[in-house]
């Protein structure tokens, strides 16, 4: 019995070391992004996987409109929005 424990012992550790180097920092990477996009508001500068720099107009449930310059509105997935500039 104490010799099966023995040689799981190092499965554990490096199960332990992949959760917390890995596993929960991306979990708590995800929820922050999932924050960010659930507060965005009219008037918030925004950064799009694209990497295109835009103004959200009107957040609604699965798409964001936003302004990419003075005539162009477009709508845009709320998957693609990459950050919330300050």
């Amino acid at each position: 019995m104490q010799n099966a424990i023995i040689q799981f012992l190092p499965l554990l550790a490096l199960f332990a070391i992949f959760y917390f180097l890995v596993i929960r920092p991306q979990q708590k990477a995800q929820k922050e992004h999932a924050a960010m996009l659930e507060s965005l508001s009219k008037g918030d500068k925004i950064v799009t996987t694209g990497g295109l720099i835009a103004e959200v107009v009107k957040p609604e449930e699965d798409f964001i409109k936003i302004k990419l310059n003075e005539d162009t509105i477009v709508k845009l997935d709320r998957a693609y929005v990459s950050k919330k500039l300050n």
